[in-house]
Order: structure tokens, then sequence, then C-alpha cells
């Protein structure tokens, strides 16, 4: 049997060595907390569940659901766009709203969507790893991007070599950022836009965590700029907004081409939707959102409990002003990885190196606060014995 080549270009999984220990672990019966994953702890909204458990029991919903998507799902984000960025989206006729099963899925084919072999994808470091393996899996080259502590994380489109900008089509961004936890403005994305016109590149932004903020703090939308829709898109997903990873939906809006485009390619790869779930996401979209600032409150009071205790053990950290990450510098004479292992030996807490997310992620640490408040608390606890060591 002979595979693909194409999966010889996927990366060797940096996190073998420390899935193992923490499986090694486990199998002694040691109890590992892991501050490693961003999963919402927290349950989807009832009202949500009553919506979906109901349409479940629709028989026209057991049937192939629409491959574009329900219209009033369309409507709804469209609708929740507008309210929440003063957003304009047209669908129809011009189709600039798409649902996707899950945000990744779509990130995960833009790249096929717009990259044609040895075009070049521009790629945050640290960055999520699908913007990466996505371009490597249609072809494409990358050129990363460090993001740097002095400047905010963000990237500095000034240094991206001329020769690598003629060959450049694709431009990956993400704020509220993960991993770091930067956020950018309104001024960033009205550069980004610039930058893309100038060039001729199209924009991805993965939004996920827009609606994780706190201390008052509202995230911005890349399209919030005039032109954005001219260059770009923007990913958005349920999964953090209303705690609902598990249900896998989301939207890509923006763009008419580049929607379309994804339509068109994905359309020939799923069969979208269940529509049980299309129909709890309009519920979700619609239905007050007096949730998301409780939600948020609890994170908040998660986040400073942590930056707290990781700054008392002699990390630097950045308090994030939204999504779920703690974003930690660690001691000198350690890399990551090293100190990833020697918290999980030492105190059996499990946290993700910054390496995993490029190599301008060594030398930190990612850290969720998407833990039960008992698991979180331990967590802190164990933590802080390491209190004289660093």
């Amino acid at each position: 049997m002979r595979l693909s080549r194409r999966l010889d270009k996927i990366p060797p999984y940096l996190f073998v060595e420390i899935n193992r220990k923490i499986a090694e672990k486990k199998a002694k019966g040691e109890d590992v907390i892991s501050f490693a994953i961003g999963d919402p702890d927290l349950p989807t909204p009832k009202h949500i569940i009553d919506t979906l458990c109901a349409a479940a029991y629709d028989p026209a919903n057991h049937r192939y659901p629409e491959t574009y998507g329900l219209p009033e799902l369309c409507k709804a984000i469209a609708e929740w766009y507008k309210s929440r960025f003063n957003v304009t989206l047209d669908w129809p006729p011009t189709r600039e709203v798409l649902p996707l099963i899950g945000s990744k899925e779509g990130v995960g084919h833009m790249s096929f969507c717009m990259l044609d072999p040895g075009d070049i994808a521009l790629v945050p470091d640290p960055g999520y790893p699908v913007y990466s393996v996505s371009t490597l899996l249609a072809g494409g080259e990358i050129h990363y991007m460090p993001l740097l502590e002095e400047n905010g994380f963000l990237p500095d489109f000034d240094v991206i070599p001329k020769a690598v900008l003629k060959k450049a089509k694709l431009l990956w961004i993400c704020y509220p950022n993960n991993p770091t936890g930067a956020v950018a403005d309104v001024d960033f994305f009205r550069k980004v836009v610039q930058f893309a016109r100038k060039h001729d590149i199209a924009v991805c932004h993965d939004a996920p965590y827009t609606e994780v903020a706190f201390d008052g703090y509202k995230p911005h939308s890349f399209l919030e700029v005039p032109e954005a829709k001219e260059v770009g898109v923007e990913f958005h997903s349920l999964s953090k907004t209303y705690n609902m990873t598990g249900w896998r939906i989301g939207m890509v809006v923006g763009n008419a081409t580049m929607v379309d485009a994804l339509f068109r390619f994905k359309s020939n790869l799923d069969s979208g939707i269940p529509q049980a779930i299309q129909i709890a996401a309009i519920e979700a979209l619609t239905a007050a959102q007096s949730e998301i600032p409780q939600r948020n409150l609890k994170y908040q009071q998660r986040r400073d409990r942590l930056v707290n205790a990781l700054e008392e053990i002699g990390l630097k950290v950045t308090r994030p002003k939204a999504g779920f990450y703690i974003w930690a510098k660690i001691p000198r004479g350690y890399t990551a990885v090293q100190y990833t292992a020697e918290l999980l030996d030492k105190v059996g807490v499990a946290v993700t190196p910054g390496i995993g997310y490029g190599k301008s992620g060594e030398g930190y640490i990612r850290l969720s606060i998407t833990q039960p408040d008992d698991r979180f608390n331990e967590g802190i606890r164990r933590l802080l014995t390491l209190k004289n060591e660093n």
C-alpha cells in the first residue's frame, strides 16, 4: 500500500512525547490537570439545547441538509454581524455568508481554493497550525511572519521580502490571537487592507474569540474596515461564543468571490451541516445574549487567578484582554518543551509549549482557562508549589 506523498508534508506532531508522559502518569493512577486545550468547560446554554432536541425530532431534519445552509441561518448570521459589528453582509443575491461545519474546516479548505503549487501564504508565527498545514497540503509554500512581544504580537509587513510578496496570494491573521492572547484595533486592520490591496493578496481573518473578552473590552472585526470585503473574509464560530465546540458549526463571511470558491470546494466534499444543529445555531444567534457577559466574568476571574499564580512563580505574563489563553514567558535556561515536561513531572500540570505554534513561540508556554473551577483551582495550587524554584 502506498500513501499519498502529500502526507509526507505534514510535520511530525511535536507533542507526541508530552502526550506519552501524560498517558504514562494516568496509567500509574497519577492525576494530571491540563491547561493545554482551549475547549469550554461550561455547557451549551439550555435554551439552545432545547431547540436542538426539538428540531432533532422533526423528520424534515433527518434528511440531507441544505448544502449551502438554511436561509434562516444565513439571515441570522448576517443580522448578528450587523448588530455586533455594524457590518452589512449581502445574502442573497450576493454570497457573502456561508455556514461551516465548524470554522476549522473552512480554514483548512480555503488554502485549496486560493493557492496553486508554488504560491506563498503569509502565516503568523506563532499561529494556529492549520494555517501552515493546509498550505502545505494544497501545494503552497509558507512565509512565516514573526509575532514578537515588542510589536504587540502583530506582524510587521514592512520586513517581508519583495521576492516573497511577488508570489504571495494569501495572508492569515487571527485577533484576538491564538496562542498569544494579543488583540488588534481597527487601525491595524486598515493597514492589513492597504497592504492586501497594494500587493493583490487575499486576507483570511480567523476571529473565533471576539466574544470572549474582559474588563469591558470589545474586540473588533476585520470587516469593520469599509474596504475589507474587497480583499478578504472572516472566519467565525459559535464554538467559543456559545460553548458549542462539540456541535461543530461556524461561518465564513466577507468577499463574495472567496466565499463562493469555498462553497464550490466544500460542496464536493461534504453534505452540509445537520439541519437540527443549524436550527440550534439560529436560536443561539437570535436569542438574548445575556449569558455571554456572565460567562466572560467567570473567565475573567480565572484569568486573573492564573496570571497572578504564574507571576508568583516567576513567569512574565501580559494579562490578555480577550480569548482563552495565557501566553507566559518561561525562565531562562529552559526550552519550551523542557519547561512543559518539568511542570508535568513535578506537579502533574500539562501546558502547551509555545514552539508547537512556530519557531517564534520558543521561550513561551500557553495555558487555557477552560477547566472546571475545582480542577482549575487545584492546578493553580500545584503551580504555586513551584514559587521558590524559578
